[in-house]
């Protein structure tokens, strides 16, 4: 029986342990260069021995940003700053790892510090932004350009073209964002892509542009490295996007390289209920796991060692995402480990502070 302080080997990466940092939207970018914000942010992670550390969102166009101040890899010159950041986390033990993502129809609006609300040209802002069909997010959200597939195209190109640069960057994990009512699930759920031609319609059609990312990007992404894909477990709202169609999606993608399917929820819809609680996401990744018989990681409101043990104990996820408990504890793995009582490498500038 695996336990949260056990190896785990994905292709000819190993994990040194279960616990990883999932992505956090930063909001701190320039043009989508990182930042030393970011070499601190996910290198501290890494300082904490997380196992792997992933960047946030990272926008394969700058058309396909949440916000203005997201980081991207869209183009050649934001890989220089990537370098320096994962090989530090390389140095520290960590597997480095990026998000590559598109945020179609939640694209141009402002960091939630800044209100969070959508953004025209004049407040800095862009237009068209862009979806599977012409339905805006929300109330107040610009409507979306519906895609050609010429376009579609072309997004399939970006994704391929960022996951060659993130290599280049020293990334050894790639996730595709597939969740949150961005592009890639916008196109999956039924509420949200009311197409007519190949790409809508069908459970087939619907995930076709997921299918055509995925085989792109592994055809470039080399074969020793793993491939994740971030889903949306569940729409929250009838007529959505439902766990029983992750569950058959996570089946299509085995065969075509995913490696583990990182188990989210929601955000596609503005007025979905959320029934939030500690680890109520878990489910998701536990019947994904056993009915699609794939790697799986659990995500949301994990925050208790004893509670990431017992997903990763009692096979319910085989990995567990953390985020907001990161931020308020970077170094996380390090006293998870002495709480379940496990030996794990502290920093030598550090052991002075470890309790024997």
């Amino acid at each position: 029986m695996a336990h949260l302080f056990e190896p785990l080997r994905l292709r000819e990466i190993e994990l040194q342990h279960r616990i990883l940092v999932s992505p956090m939207c930063q909001y701190s970018s320039q043009n989508g260069f990182a930042t030393d914000w970011h070499f601190v942010h996910l290198g501290s992670r890494a300082v904490g021995h997380a196992a792997a550390v992933l960047t946030e969102a990272t926008a394969v166009t700058a058309d396909g940003r949440i916000s203005p101040d997201d980081l991207g890899i869209w183009d050649d010159a934001h890989v220089e700053p990537l370098q320096r950041i994962f090989s530090f986390i390389s140095q520290q033990g960590s597997i480095p790892g990026m998000q590559l993502a598109h945020a179609g129809r939640k694209a141009s609006t402002s960091a939630p510090w800044k209100g969070g609300k959508p953004l025209s040209p004049e407040q800095g802002g862009w237009t068209p932004i862009f979806g599977p069909s012409a339905l805006p997010f929300a109330e107040g959200y610009q409507i979306p350009r519906e895609l050609s597939k010429a376009e579609i195209a072309g997004i399939v190109r970006a994704f391929a073209a960022a996951a060659k640069r993130a290599e280049a960057a020293g990334a050894k994990i790639i996730e595709l964002h597939g969740a949150h009512g961005y592009l890639l699930h916008s196109f999956l759920s039924p509420l949200s892509n009311h197409r007519t031609d190949e790409y809508g319609g069908s459970f087939e059609n619907r995930i076709r542009i997921v299918c055509e990312v995925v085989d792109a990007v592994r055809n470039v992404w080399p074969e020793k490295y793993p491939l994740f894909l971030r889903i949306s477990s569940t729409d929250w709202t009838e007529g959505g996007w439902r766990v029983e169609d992750s569950v058959a999606l996570a089946r299509i993608l085995k065969s075509r390289g995913v490696d583990l399917f990182d188990c989210s929820s929601g955000g596609n819809i503005a007025s979905a209920r959320i029934p939030l609680g500690a680890g109520y996401q878990v489910e998701f990744a536990e019947r994904i796991r056993r009915e699609a018989e794939v790697f799986t990681g659990a995500v949301g409101m994990i925050t208790e060692p004893a509670q990431a043990d017992q997903i990763v104990r009692t096979s319910q996820a085989d990995v567990v995402f953390l985020a907001r408990q990161f931020l308020r504890e970077p170094y996380w793995p390090l006293l998870a480990a002495r709480a379940l009582g496990r030996e794990i490498a502290w920093p030598l500038q550090y052991e002075r502070a470890k309790l024997k």
